[in-house]
Parts: structure tokens; C-alpha cells; sequence
């Protein structure tokens, strides 16, 4: 639980970066609608889109870390992530190479910006809402931060749920931001942008306590309580896929 609520956290305190970074983009919006809740409706259709992606991408990395765990790697993988979390903010140099693209890559970027122009000009909330979901995929360190957590969270269900709580975070300032132009002063958002490295190592030393299993409750559980845990999960599934199977037999007969 401690884990997912950091998820959400992640969001909330990060939406001041990507203030900065998708500001742009949330203050061009074309709003769609004469009123208030029109525009707010609007808004919030963008940003579900948004977190919609997240959500899909949260089950794509979540299924990769539920994979590691078939192969008894799951604490190691906890650990890891949470390191390189951490890592990423006390050593930076090392990741200063990581945005930079080969020209596929940017061909693919380029294409998907060319896509989101093109649905600007098309004023619906139908658009609004597609803008959102192409805009997830754009490349940004924080939603990378995040896919780590749901690799390291392990599943395909808690891995979603991780990204969509990270989503559900950035909602209210890009929302408050597609309303009111800006809402915060740059000097404002400077300054919680510094506070952003802090709590990216503070989610990577949960991961890392979640990983170690100290038997500190919420925080570490005991690594007997996450086998039990996984174990009722494989159960569960197994029993679902026995039950589909016994019905397509007889239907058979």
C-alpha cells in the first residue's frame, strides 16, 4: 500500500516538473466547449487519456516484472530499481546520454508531435481525448522513473495500478494549468522542482526496503508474506484457467 500511495505522490510532486516540460502543450489545448464545465470536462478528458496510457504501459512493464518473479528474481528486481532511482538522482552524468535518440527514434517521436498537431486542429472532446493518450508516449524521465516502479512493484495488475495512481498525480496542476494558462510562478515551480530528486529517492529506498524484506510492516514485508501472496496470485490464476477448460470440454460433449 505504502508503495502505491508513493506512486501517487510521484505524481502530484512531479506534475510541477512536468509544468515545465508539457506546460506547453496543456496551456495550447483547444478546450473544447463555450462554458466552464465544458472546458474543465475538456481538460479532464486529456488528462484521463494520459493516464490511460500510463495505465497500459504500468501492465506492459508490470507483466515483465511478474516474469522476473516466476524466476525468483522479484526482491533482487525491487532492489535494483529502487537503486537505479537513486542513482539517477546522486549520479546524473551517468544518465545524461539517456534521452538522446538514434534517428528511428526520432523519426518516431517526430511522427507522434506530427500526430498531436494534427489533432489540435480538430476541436471535440473525442480529440481532447486522443491528445492525451499520444501525448503519454512522448519521452520523459519522470514517467520513466515511474515504469521502474511498476517493473520493480511486480504484476501486471499492480504494475497498472502503480502508473494509473502516477497518472491520477499530475491530473490537478496540468488541469489547473489547461484552465488558467499558468497557475504557479516560475520561481514557485523552481523550487519544488528541487524537492522532486528528494522524493525520487525516497521512492527508491521503499522499493529497496520492499526488496530486502525486513518484516517492517507496510514498508518490508517479510519475504514468506510476498511468496504467500504470489502464490494465492498463480492459485487464483490457475483456477480460473481449470474452470475455462473443464467448460470448453463440455461443450465439446
Amino acid at each position: 500500500m505504502t508503495i502505491l500511495f508513493s506512486a501517487l505522490l510521484l505524481g502530484l510532486m512531479g506534475s510541477f516538473h512536468c509544468a515545465g516540460m508539457c506546460g506547453p502543450i496543456a496551456i495550447a489545448l483547444p478546450l473544447h466547449g463555450n462554458t466552464v464545465p465544458q472546458k474543465i470536462f475538456g481538460g479532464t478528458l486529456y488528462n484521463l487519456g494520459r493516464t490511460i496510457t500510463y495505465g497500459i504501459m504500468g501492465a506492459i512493464f508490470g507483466l515483465l516484472g511478474q516474469g522476473l518473479q516466476l524466476l525468483g528474481f522479484q526482491q533482487k528486481v525491487s532492489v535494483i530499481m529502487g537503486a537505479i532511482m537513486i542513482i539517477s538522482v546522486l549520479f546524473p552524468a551517468l544518465f545524461k546520454n539517456q534521452y538522446r535518440m538514434d534517428k528511428s527514434w526520432l523519426s518516431l517521436v517526430g511522427k507522434l508531435k506530427s500526430s498531436i498537431a494534427k489533432m489540435f486542429a480538430i476541436r471535440s472532446f473525442q480529440s481532447l481525448f486522443f491528445i492525451g493518450m499520444l501525448n503519454g508516449l512522448l519521452p520523459c524521465g519522470l514517467v520513466y522513473m515511474a515504469i521502474a516502479g511498476a517493473i520493480g512493484i511486480g504484476g501486471v495488475v499492480e504494475g497498472s495500478l502503480y502508473m494509473i495512481l502516477f497518472g491520477f498525480g499530475t491530473i490537478p496542476m496540468l488541469l489547473a494549468i489547461s484552465l488558467a494558462g499558468n497557475v504557479l510562478s516560475l520561481t514557485v515551480r523552481k523550487r519544488i522542482n528541487k524537492l522532486i530528486p528528494v522524493l525520487v529517492v525516497i521512492v527508491g529506498v521503499l522499493f529497496i526496503l520492499r526488496g530486502l524484506s525486513l518484516g517492517i510492516p507496510y514498508l518490508s514485508p517479510p519475504k514468506q508474506k510476498i511468496e504467500q501472496k504470489f502464490e494465492k496470485s498463480l492459485q487464483s490464476e490457475s483456477a480460473e484457467l481449470h474452470e475455462e477448460s473443464k467448460g470448453d470440454c463440455c461443450k465439446v460433449d
